[in-house]
């Protein structure tokens, strides 16, 4: 989308979140995301394009050339719904000059429709409706187009208000879901083969109502709220076919391979992503992300319509460019070496379906986005080439391990750490540490050595049997101590035991007995 629309929310000032553990693709397809061992297997093959709006203003034969001799098959392109003129579509002239040639040139087309400013839907009863109406008549128009991106970065202030109500609880996911389910309709009802596809997800946000900058929704959380609203609505029909996701690293020098630290989520956590969606939707009638080993009848797809890296202007070319740079950027070979492994990685995830850099040629505002194939005055970036020859080696399909992914009934990551076996009567902190890789909410205790696990369980889920030392709280994604009340234990042998729930889904839980432990034994 145009900067003043989509603009990744990375470029923002105070935006950003860094955190993240370090995780090199390489491993995190060998053991987290479990890589099936043979090399070669293909994906169900990528699409890979741009998202840009200027082969609307400029030569769109050229444009469409340009992506075809890069081995692109697709652009997704924005249109803007301003609810002052509700039924106008913004440059129509221009899309209907231009479509043309993109079906010449055998490129798909992806609308992103989104609402002019952040609360033109919150703002006025009835709007999520009037833009759903807007959508249908889109596809009237255009009805060469069967794919629409239904708005964009809801979990951000810049494209979605309010983010939270007045007592500080998340609401902008209850109020988009009404616009997505609405929209799917209409869609459906002009075309039932149009692919919705839902969301277009900011990868990072601060779930801080008193933020001093950019109150947002991370995309986990987001996702969360996203199901509550759809199992409230009592929905029999899915709200999308397809999740946009915007994995844009969490600071614009971080390689691919470098995460975020939960609940939000860049490339390397897309399994986050998915693990979010089973949460929300699972037993409902939206689709969720296809698992291995399980048959799925039309499952959840990933379109990652927008990614970028911000390159350093050279010097020679300055002079064509205005403005002030916000980030700290790379420079052209390393950015060509990042969007070389964003595909090789890309094309090993049969969820993804659809790949996009944002952008295919600079901005010339520093201040907004120079991460194009192309700089300012058209000449090729290292990155450029490095696409071109990427795509016409692989055609989009897997040449390493696929990545395989199945959801997890349980806490994720879990660590423990127990502490010494043997302990004095007078050794009174009892503790030890434990964690895992998303925010859960635990019961502890201090049992008698023999007691049952079925007993242990009841204790930490019910509260009885009572356990001799009990304690609760919050592990919020990363290792913390867990801490009983000061008191001397009888001389004996004894158990520490923890059950964990996931704050993102209280049907998953995870209990954990340490080894025997002897106090003054």
């Amino acid at each position: 989308m145009p900067s003043h629309v989509s603009r990744p929310t990375c470029k923002a000032k105070g935006g950003s979140i860094r955190g993240g553990a370090i995780i090199k693709i390489s491993a995190l397809l060998a053991s987290a995301c479990a890589v099936l061992a043979v090399a070669g297997a293909a994906s169900a093959g990528l699409v890979v394009g741009v998202s840009e709006d200027r082969g609307k203003d400029t030569n769109a034969a050229a444009f469409f050339a340009t992506l075809n001799d890069l081995g692109m098959t697709q652009n997704r392109a924005s249109i803007i719904w301003d609810p002052v003129q509700p039924n106008v579509i913004a440059g129509q002239s221009q899309i209907a000059q231009w479509l043309p040639a993109a079906q010449a040139a055998g490129i798909r087309i992806v609308f992103a429709i989104a609402p002019k400013d952040a609360r033109d839907i919150t703002g006025s009863q009835g709007a999520a409706d009037r833009l759903a109406a807007f959508v249908a008549h889109v596809a009237q128009t255009f009805p060469q187009v069967k794919d629409y991106v239904i708005g964009n970065e809801p979990n951000q202030p810049k494209f979605w208000l309010p983010q939270f109500d007045s007592a500080d609880r998340p609401v902008a996911a209850s109020a988009y879901e009404p616009m997505l389910a609405a929209s799917y309709d209409a869609l459906k009802a002009v075309d039932p083969a149009i692919n919705v596809i839902g969301v277009g997800l900011s990868p990072r946000g601060n779930d801080n109502p008193h933020a001093t900058s950019n109150i947002s929704r991370s995309p986990v959380r987001f996702i969360h709220d996203l199901g509550v609203a759809y199992r409230a609505s009592h929905r029999a029909k899915p709200i999308m076919d397809e999740l946009a996701y915007h994995p844009y690293p969490a600071v614009n020098t971080d390689p691919p391979d470098t995460g975020y630290s939960w609940p939000n989520a860049g490339l390397s956590n897309l399994d986050r992503v998915k693990q979010a969606v089973w949460d929300a939707f699972h037993g409902t009638a939206q689709p969720t992300f296809a698992e291995t080993g399980f048959e799925s009848m039309n499952p959840l797809r990933l379109e990652l319509d927008e990614i970028g890296w911000q390159v350093a202007v050279l010097p020679n070319l300055a002079g064509l460019y205005t403005g002030t740079e916000t980030v700290p950027t790379i420079d052209e070979p390393t950015q060509a070496e990042y969007y070389g492994d964003v595909i090789m990685s890309s094309e090993c995830d049969p969820t993804i379906r659809s790949l996009s850099f944002f952008l295919l040629m600079d901005e010339p505002d520093l201040s907004h986005w120079q991460s194009g194939l192309e700089r300012i005055d058209g000449s090729h970036r290292a990155s450029y080439d490095a696409v071109k020859t990427a795509l016409a080696q692989t055609h989009g399909n897997c040449t390493q391990g696929v990545t395989t992914w199945r959801h997890s009934g349980a806490v994720v990551l879990p660590r423990l750490s127990w502490g010494p076996r043997r302990r004095t009567a007078r050794w009174t902190k009892w503790r030890f540490n434990a964690g895992a890789g998303e925010e859960a909410t635990y019961r502890a205790g201090i049992f008698k050595a023999g007691t049952s696990r079925r007993a242990i369980t009841r204790s930490l889920s019910v509260g009885r049997p009572r356990a001799i030392l009990s304690t609760t709280g919050t592990i919020k994604a990363k290792v913390r101590a867990v801490a009983f009340p000061s008191r001397r234990l009888k001389r004996g042998r004894y158990v520490m035991a923890i059950r964990m729930t996931p704050t993102m889904n209280s049907g998953r839980a995870s209990l954990f007995i340490s080894p025997v432990f002897r106090v003054g034994v």
